[in-house]
């Protein structure tokens, strides 16, 4: 019976023939588990084979070193989601089992640009119908479990609010959402006189899985550091704590138009280990007009908490790529897709800027706020907005005054099929289109996507246009998308 909890039942069944019919729901969870770490095992040997067989195809070699990164977080998430079952910490599970998704099917997508030999297609193949499909019916017995419990006769494959389908209110937080105070320096960063000159000298002195009650402050002071800075999966609960946003500046340019970079390592700051926090800088990614995606900032952190940060770019400006985060009194700047991944992210009291393209502005262009990846309705993912602000930078504004028919700002467009974003008692300036949502291509995702609005406020948030695709997000429901219901 708990197959019936999946997107699948048939297959899923076919895969736990091993397990006693008499046994209980944790116990299958658990087996199901396995088998999905065991595939996830034999997808790496087999991206191990592709990367022997290589030698020479540039392309193909970054696509799966690409791929070992995402199937070494994956394995990582399956792990603690196991250690999570005994204690029953479904919130906890389902967080980290949607990443280990995340991470599964990004290396699909890594090797989908590189698919040119029989191997490569092989190894495709087999993520999508064992290694993805084991961990979806994972997600699928996950959230019947969290919301139904062991009553499996109420259990059905993963429905999403489209559907019809809210779920119930958390009895209460499993972490602080808000920023630390009294924090004491660690390490000191600053252009000179300093124990550390560049911020990823300070982060690589930090201990490994320091505790929330240990973090590992590291003082930013003012300045620009030019420099790709990463804080790897070991390195949890680390502190930035800069001057200001336009004081502690750090700044990168790399981009998908350079060889061998993709958009995930593109960020100027890039964020593994859990429990990171941030306040009071600015991160940008420089990177000229024909770069397409070029991160600035790109956070797999579970519970991590940005607070009075700014983040600058133009495409792709921030990854919000996996896990619980929290964006609080935030600057955000870009124009396609500027705010997108698959994260469970609040942003909270954010002030969010349109700016314009580089090449041609003046010509008119086309851009969305945001492009969330949910890829799975198991998935507890998705992009909430609460009292922020969408609107131009002062350039952009000035473009859009000479000629506002040209200029055509959407709030979101579904990157993937069960996309979801919401915007709930937000200010919407005239720049937001009477639509209010963009399609990706065609009629894609349209009838699986989330995209909804309550009390928004402002000259763009007259919903009598809107496309019947998106939603007014009834009352009653609008708790569904509180930081404690959301991110817990």
């Amino acid at each position: 019976e708990v197959c019936k909890g999946t997107r699948d039942p048939p297959q899923c069944e076919a895969s736990l023939s091993g397990l006693p019919k008499s046994a209980a729901v944790p116990e299958t969870i658990d087996f199901a588990l396995s088998i999905s770490s065991r595939n996830l095992a034999k997808g790496r040997a087999m991206v191990q084979s592709i990367l022997d067989s290589s030698s020479g195809d540039f392309n193909r070699t970054t696509a799966a070193k690409n791929c070992f990164e995402f199937l070494h977080m994956a394995e990582y998430r399956i792990n603690l989601t196991g250690g999570a079952l005994p204690g029953r910490r479904l919130k906890d599970a389902r967080a980290w089992m949607s990443a280990a998704v995340v991470y599964e099917y990004d290396c699909w997508s890594a090797l989908k640009y590189a698919n040119t030999s029989h191997l490569v297609g092989q190894t495709m193949e087999f993520f999508n119908s064992s290694v993805i499909a084991s961990g979806s019916d994972v997600l699928g017995m996950l959230m019947n479990f969290d919301v139904y419990g062991e009553k499996t006769g109420a259990w059905a494959p993963p429905k999403t609010e489209r559907a019809g389908f809210w779920e119930p209110d958390s009895p209460g937080t499993s972490w602080p959402v808000r920023f630390p105070t009294d924090l004491t320096p660690d390490a000191t960063v600053c252009k000179s006189g300093c124990s550390y000159a560049s911020v990823q000298q300070a982060v690589d002195a930090a201990p490994a899985d320091s505790p929330p009650e240990k973090r590992f402050v590291i003082r930013i002071l003012t300045g620009v550091y030019s420099e790709t800075v990463r804080v790897p999966l070991e390195k949890k609960n680390v502190v930035f704590l800069g001057d200001g946003i336009g004081k502690t500046v750090i700044t990168g340019s790399l981009n998908v138009g350079q060889r061998g970079i993709s958009t995930f390592n593109s960020a100027t700051v890039g964020v593994s280990g859990d429990g990171f926090t941030a306040t009071g800088l600015t991160i940008e990614n420089t990177a000229g007009p024909d770069a397409h995606q070029a991160v600035a900032f790109r956070s797999d952190s579970d519970r991590s908490i940005l607070h009075d940060c700014e983040f600058i770019g133009n495409q792709d400006t921030l990854y919000a790529h996996a896990l619980r985060q929290y964006y609080d009194s935030c600057k955000i700047q870009g124009n396609v897709d500027f705010i997108f991944g698959n994260s469970a992210a609040v942003f909270q009291d954010c002030l969010i800027l349109v700016a314009p393209r580089q090449l041609r502005p003046e010509k008119g262009e086309t851009n969305a706020v945001t492009a969330h990846g949910r890829v799975d309705p198991g998935q507890s993912t998705g992009f909430v907005f609460r009292n922020c602000e969408i609107n131009g930078t002062d350039s952009y504004m000035d473009l859009y005054r000479r000629k506002p028919s040209v200029q055509k700002n959407f709030l979101g467009r579904p990157w993937k099929e069960y996309s979801r974003a919401v915007f709930i008692g937000c200010r919407l300036e005239a720049i937001v289109h009477p639509q209010g949502w963009l399609p990706w291509s065609g009629d894609f995702a349209l009838k699986t996507l989330y995209f909804g609005e309550f009390q928004n406020n402002g000259p763009g948030s007259d919903t009598a246009q809107r496309v019947k695709w998106s939603t007014q997000i009834p009352a009653q429901h609008v708790s569904s998308y509180s930081l404690q219901n959301f991110i817990q």
